[in-house]
């Protein structure tokens, strides 16, 4: 065949071609619908945030917080049309002339140029279809792009592009990415910010510093390339473009949203708003903001109080829980639950148990007020004891086997006389000693079984559940529900549950709350957490708390703003504290004890120092001689 047969031929493959790809277009246009475009756009998650607005993390399938085209800075939408498509106002949705330039730009700039798609496009292909390269998904983008600019604005396809695109470090849109690399909202970014932002998008894997080491050579290739592009087309001034230096980006985690110690914290929010009605759906996409009355400076003085004061070489099973409530209210404002949420799921404040060893004391303490019993009654403090518990012997020893002889309750208070206490609650009556504990704030859930053991903590206690005690404590007797979440606002504004705070209840009278203080304070002055608590700087009451074979130890205490309990313990009751730190015998006026003080320092650092009312002397001052009903057990000479 001739030259001019073949170049017949080819015109005439070259027509059909067209045809069939024409016909096929047309084709894909009147069949390839729209998916409602705020299906996508308005997925958004659930912002948890402290009493004082600042975010504590996010429920949500995708790290997404939509704003406005118009709360979006001049500068961040310029430096975004320069990086990927300066033509999107003046051109359509597709433009054939803009893919060749960008494939020419690229040339000449090492790859650092432009994309070939327009952003109409890059919407339509983010928003609506998946990342597969083929002919179908490419017509597809092309024939929604058409329909969209048929549909919407080009300010309304530019917001809805800037609030769904990917820039990495799992964050959707411009406000999540501004937060993730400037620790700031995208209407506060400066230029040079906002072209970093914009530099980012194209490919977050490729630029991002914390990627890779060769990333921010090319990061900052791409940067000049935008502000280059922003001065072109007259955005700003050559001279401003001449000042612009490379700002500094927040280094990036890898780690998810629920990782480290807040992860318990969003657990928390999320498992109670779902008790509250709230679906699944509504957290992961309703885009709510849900604030709570988690307290921002003394959550942070809780993580870093256990950080610092966690014993070095510790066993991997070693767990502390720490709960802070605020008297009189119940507000929740600090829990640390764990060191990292994503590693263990279980809640050390909340949701495990630990026998609670001496910090039942002061239950039995407020029955023995409530019957008349004053702290000057004095009572046989030899170790060991042997007390009747239903017909069976019940032996009592002190903790280092530490004979006190008669003694006061005052005295026996502060430095945890076993051989004092556990008579003490036989006298009262163990089933009173139950009903102070129930009336103080610990839950039926929790098992306490009317035994003279009661008193010594046999039972096993959330962390939360004793902070709300000792709160009960603080408030002068006033106990409160623990609560922590007050409002949830919906995406639009409207507020969707308001929390009605519990109702203060008056379960003690002011008279035995102030006597309990006074002999709670000895413990912290001169008593069993004297150690743990030196250097608070203001008036505290506590109790510490070690249970049987050192399994647990704990301190429980307040001031008048705050009432904090700190546990530490291992998977089970069979593994004992001793030996951990380098420490013999690990109580709770140890490291529970410098726990609570480190926490209590920092969340009460701009807080007043308060005083705690006077005690009343229940009872009288005068010595009154108690009998134990114990029977002395002497101990054979070795």
């Amino acid at each position: 065949m001739s030259k001019r047969t073949w170049f017949r031929i080819a015109i005439f493959l070259g027509g059909l071609g067209f045809i069939a790809s024409a016909t096929l277009f047309v084709l894909a246009y009147f069949t390839v619908s729209i998916p409602n475009v705020n299906d996508f756009v308005n997925t958004q998650a659930t912002i948890i945030q402290y009493s004082n607005g600042s975010e504590i993390g996010r429920i949500g399938a995708q790290n997404r917080t939509i704003v406005p085209l118009a709360k979006m800075p001049w500068n961040l939408r310029h430096a975004v049309l320069a990086a990927e498509d300066r033509n999107f106002y003046s051109q359509h949705a597709f433009s054939p002339s803009g893919f060749v330039r960008a494939v020419i730009d690229n040339i000449k700039s090492l790859g650092n140029g432009g994309g070939g798609s327009t952003i109409t496009q890059q919407y339509a292909k983010n928003a609506f279809l998946t990342q597969q390269r083929s002919i179908t998904r490419k017509i597809k983008e092309l024939v929604i792009a058409i329909k969209l600019e048929n549909q919407l604005s080009k300010d309304q396809i530019f917001e809805n592009y800037l609030n769904t695109i990917y820039f990495g470090r799992g964050a959707y849109g411009v406000e999540t990415a501004s937060q993730q690399y400037f620790n700031r909202s995208a209407s506060q970014l400066t230029l040079a910010q906002s072209a970093v932002i914009a530099s980012i998008l194209r490919s977050p894997g490729y630029y991002d510093p914390q990627y890779g080491k060769n990333n921010i050579k090319r990061l900052e290739a791409r940067f000049k390339y935008v502000i280059d592009g922003m001065t072109k087309a007259g955005w700003i001034d050559k001279e401003v473009a001449a000042k612009v230096k490379f700002p500094t980006i927040m280094p990036g985690t890898r780690e998810g949203s629920l990782s480290g110690p807040r992860g318990f914290l969003i657990e928390m929010v999320r498992s109670e708003l779902v008790k509250r009605g709230f679906s699944d759906d509504q957290l992961m996409k309703g885009g709510l903001i849900v604030k709570t009355t988690f307290d921002q400076s003394a959550q942070l003085a809780a993580v870093d109080a256990v950080a610092k004061l966690t014993p070095k070489g510790a066993p991997d099973n070693l767990h502390i829980g720490l709960v802070a409530i605020r008297p009189g209210t119940g507000e929740v404002i600090a829990v640390y639950g764990g060191k990292d949420y994503l590693v263990r799921q279980l809640n050390d404040a909340t949701q495990s148990i630990a026998l609670a060893g001496s910090t039942f004391k002061p239950f039995a303490l407020v029955a023995g007020l409530e019957a008349g019993i004053p702290l000057t009654s004095m009572w046989n403090g030899d170790t060991p004891q042997v007390f009747d518990d239903l017909g069976k012997p019940y032996e009592v020893n002190n903790y280092g086997d530490e004979g006190w002889g008669q003694i006061d309750l005052l005295t026996a208070t502060a430095h945890s006389v076993n051989t004092v206490y556990v008579p003490l609650g036989i006298k009262v009556g163990p089933d009173k000693v139950v009903d102070v504990a129930r009336r103080a704030g610990i839950p039926e859930s929790i098992a306490m079984m009317p035994t003279p053991s009661v008193v010594l903590g046999a039972a096993s206690p959330h962390v939360i559940d004793v902070a709300a005690a000792y709160a009960t404590f603080a408030a002068q007797g006033v106990y409160a529900a623990p609560w922590y979440i007050t409002e949830v606002d919906g995406a639009n504004g409207g507020v969707l549950y308001q929390a009605t705070p519990p109702t203060p209840n008056i379960v003690f009278t002011k008279d035995v709350m102030a006597d309990l203080t006074f002999a709670l304070q000895q413990v912290v002055n001169n008593g069993t957490a004297t150690y743990g608590t030196a250097g608070l700087g203001r008036p505290a009451a506590g109790k510490t708390g070690t249970s049987e074979q050192n399994a647990s130890a704990w301190f429980s205490g307040y001031t008048p703003q705050i009432a904090a309990s700190v546990a530490m313990f291992r998977d089970d009751a069979t593994q004992t504290l001793n030996g951990i730190g380098g420490l013999n015998s690990v109580t709770g006026g140890t490291f529970p004890a410098k726990i609570w003080t480190a926490f209590m320092k920092g969340a009460l650092a701009k807080q007043p120092v308060l005083d705690f009312p006077n005690p009343v002397h229940i009872g009288g001052t005068d010595p009154v001689v108690m009998t134990s009903g114990g029977v002395q057990k002497i101990k054979k000479k070795k």
